[in-house]
């Protein structure tokens, strides 16, 4: 156990430094803002273009990996978008629900987690699993936060809308172009490559570090449902990674795919669900409290399944 929380306790001590820097005002507010900018059009771009213009297609032939990730991811998204309208929510709201359930924080927490875990084999899985939750997840949440707001009715235009906000992804489209460079056989030039390995490097940190900015930034949630938030981030916490387990073993997906599989799926909420709600206007005060409780609730509950499932174990 002590092992597990020494693993685990870097990438939690990153989110509390820029927790603290911001509740001491070493950092000012648009922080967040600027230096998320930084991780998600250069430093992670970097790092994923850099993943995978390494990977051989051997490598990125996981099919019962991507198959017991995504439809975990799927199955909780419109179950919870399907309660949330039971519930008397908005389409457009139930949509952000949907993503609060479902959207793991696989980029900014679970690439340095699994990478301390299971070393470089994690890293092409991981950048799957981001690939899955900012393309697929994300794509599913515009079109029906669209639909919602009644901004198109068209179903072309809405289906360009969609296609246009994921070309303008540079965390959808940095991966592509890895894999469209590896697929041409060149290797990378020494420059450039020395320039994506120290860009990339420092996204893992660097994101962790504005984790804790965003946590640091005062929410109020007393105006919000008081029993959404913590629902909310039982469904990421617990009933994601349970169903996730649940298709891997139903799949046979080899063990320590499985394992990486369902640590992902247990990662807490990540900050995309709030840009999502920030960009359209929606209430953002249960959007963040979600963020907030998984996170630090992912402080007890990563550990004990890192036990269980004897992650990190060779």
């Amino acid at each position: 156990m002590l092992s597990i929380f020494a693993i685990i306790a870097p990438v939690f001590a990153l989110m509390a430094s820029g927790f603290a820097a911001r509740r001491l005002r070493l950092i000012g507010p648009t922080a967040v803002s600027e230096l998320n900018r930084v991780v998600v059009y250069l430093a992670l771009p970097a790092l994923l273009f850099d993943i995978m213009a390494h990977a051989s297609w051997s490598d990125l032939a996981q099919p019962l990996f991507t198959a017991a990730f995504g439809l975990a991811c799927g199955i909780v998204f419109y179950a919870t978008v399907i309660c949330s309208l039971i519930a008397g929510r908005p389409l457009a709201s139930a949509s952000i629900d949907g993503l609060l359930g479902s959207y793991a924080n696989t980029a900014y927490i679970g690439f340095p987690v699994l990478l301390m875990l299971f070393g470089k084999e994690s890293l092409v899985p991981v950048t799957i699993a981001s690939i899955l939750t900012v393309c697929v997840l994300f794509a599913s949440a515009i079109v029906l936060a669209e639909i919602g707001e009644h901004t198109e009715r068209r179903p072309l235009r809405l289906a360009g809308k969609v296609i246009l906000s994921l070309a303008r992804n540079p965390l959808v489209i940095a991966p592509l172009l890895g894999v469209a460079y590896g697929a041409t056989g060149l290797g990378l030039p020494g420059a450039a490559d020395t320039f994506l390995k120290l860009l990339g490097g420092a996204a893992s940190p660097l994101a962790l570090v504005v984790i804790g900015l965003f946590l640091a930034e005062p929410r109020p949630v007393t105006d919000a449902n008081p029993r959404a938030a913590p629902l909310l981030a039982a469904v990421k916490l617990f009933v994601h990674p349970a169903l996730t387990w649940a298709l891997a073993v139903a799949l046979a997906v080899p063990p320590r795919l499985a394992a990486m599989a369902v640590l992902l799926a247990a990662m807490p909420t990540g900050t995309g669900p709030f840009m999502l709600a920030e960009f359209y206007r929606l209430p953002a005060v249960v959007t963040s409290a979600v963020i907030l409780i998984s996170t630090l609730g992912a402080l007890a509950t990563l550990p004990a399944l890192m036990l269980v499932m004897g992650a990190g174990s060779p």
